[in-house]
């Protein structure tokens, strides 16, 4: 009998307050491809019009409401805006997910009856799969120098390439020479002391380790020239050129400009004269009309 009344008490309780429930992706999902969430509900009358949806903030550690087509509240701080879609029919469309991967979503009931913790549904988060393309770095020289499509470089050189890729999980990187049969299974590429032999099309494979689907390559042609090849005809001696080239016209701009501020700053002291003080243009005497009148007489200048 107690049993039976515990039953009845839970199935009324459930009667009552309805259950909501959001659905979404239970595997990762590709990054080109739309997400779309929706908000189910235990009842049959399920009013869509009384649910919204939130995302758990990263950085406020809150939740927070996804109002209209984007959520500002924090895209905003990085200057890009998210393209979701908030319908009447209970779904949430996330047309680029890759920056959702891993936050949490859920929808809210905001119907008077039901109150916290009843009134939303369990948190649903989903991965995002993605790959980007890979770039290339040469040891010795900062990473804000791209390394071009063709590497010039002496015999007996040295010549160390750093391949890396941004991507959801750790990718797998592999070199491949045109030609050969080898294959380095490895991010970085050392040749040392360059020789005949080592002059080719090398290939930076870049493949993500859970979706087979996901896979990049970047290629490089590595030229060799001769040991007494001047310095100029080499990546670095071009390097060198463009960089002269851009800074020394900066630096004769900052020099004029300095020059033209100290000329004129000189210019400006050298036109200050001393202090006209007109009124120390003649002598005053006590009897002169322009003095006051006094007692006694005095024939000598006050000044």
């Amino acid at each position: 009998m107690k049993t039976f009344l515990v039953f009845s008490l839970v199935v009324l309780i459930h009667g009552t307050f309805a259950t909501l429930t959001i659905k979404g992706p239970t595997e990762p999902v590709l990054e080109e491809e739309p997400v779309v969430l929706e908000c189910l509900s235990s009842e049959s009358d399920f009013n869509v019009s009384q649910v919204h949806f939130e995302y758990f903030h990263p950085y406020m550690t809150s939740w927070r409401r996804v109002w209209g087509s984007s959520m500002r509240d924090w895209y905003c701080m990085s200057g890009r805006w998210s393209d979701t879609e908030e319908e009447n029919t209970g779904q949430l469309l996330i047309s680029y997910p890759t920056r959702y991967s891993g936050v949490a979503f859920r929808c809210v009931s905001e119907a008077e009856n039901v109150t916290a913790p009843d009134n939303a549904s369990e948190p649903l988060t989903f991965k995002v799969q993605y790959l980007r393309q890979p770039s290339l770095t040469r040891q010795g020289y900062t990473s804000y120098l791209g390394v071009p499509n063709e590497l010039r470089v002496r015999l007996g050189d040295d010549v160390v390439l750093k391949c890396s890729a941004s991507s959801s999980e750790e990718p797998n990187y592999f070199w491949l020479k045109e030609g050969n049969d080898w294959i380095l299974p490895s991010s970085t590429l050392t040749l040392r002391k360059m020789s005949a032999m080592d002059e080719g099309q090398y290939t930076c494979m870049v493949e993500h380790p859970s979706v087979a689907s996901l896979s990049k390559k970047l290629t490089i042609t590595i030229t060799l020239l001769p040991k007494d090849a001047a310095w100029y005809e080499t990546t670095n001696g071009r390097l060198w050129l463009i960089t002269l080239a851009v800074a020394v016209p900066l630096l004769v701009f900052i020099v004029a400009v300095s020059v033209f501020f100290c000329r004129r700053a000189k210019r400006i002291r050298t036109n200050k004269g001393p202090i006209d003080d007109h009124s120390q243009k003649k002598p005053i005497y006590k009897t002169s009309a322009e003095s006051l009148p006094s007692t006694c007489a005095d024939n000598q200048p006050l000044v």
